[in-house]
């Protein structure tokens, strides 16, 4: 027997292999899944109610605010479709790698009611690719001296 239709998408959410996250138009989180727990080390009540701040690095607050507020206001991003790698700050203050997805999401009427984000920690991935390059870089510049 399957649940019913709401709670059939409330499972697949809370048990998605990805963070998901939902803020509203003024961004405060209304929605945190148990992989966002697991991400970022904030538990869902600690999460919810709260601004995206939680999990923006201060350094980049004010230049996702204005993309926040833009997307907002038009109903849409410039990265839509796209998986972006970005930094975010975890409740232990560690600094992590996250591949982002997002989507605006608007309601029946087409109005915009919040913006939702996949998260995937890449940190691991990130770090190695990042030791790879350096020691390419190194290699190059000594390969040059030769």
């Amino acid at each position: 027997m399957q649940p019913a239709e709401g709670s059939f998408y409330r499972l697949i959410v809370a048990q998605a292999p990805v963070g998901v996250v939902f803020a509203n138009p003024e961004g405060i989180i209304e929605l945190w899944n148990a992989e966002c727990e697991a991400i970022f080390g904030y538990g869902i009540e600690e999460a919810i109610g709260q601004s995206l701040d939680l999990i923006i690095p201060e350094r980049f607050r004010e230049a996702h605010w204005n993309g926040y507020r833009q997307a907002m206001e038009t109903g849409h991003t410039k990265y839509r479709g796209q998986v972006l790698v970005t930094r975010s700050v975890r409740k232990d203050d560690r600094t992590i790698y996250l591949e982002l997805a997002f989507a605006i999401v608007k309601g029946d009427t087409g109005q915009v009611i919040g913006a939702l984000a996949t998260a995937r920690d890449v940190t691991e991935r990130y770090t190695q690719e990042k030791a790879l390059r350096e020691r390419i870089k190194e290699l190059e510049h000594q390969v040059k001296t030769l």
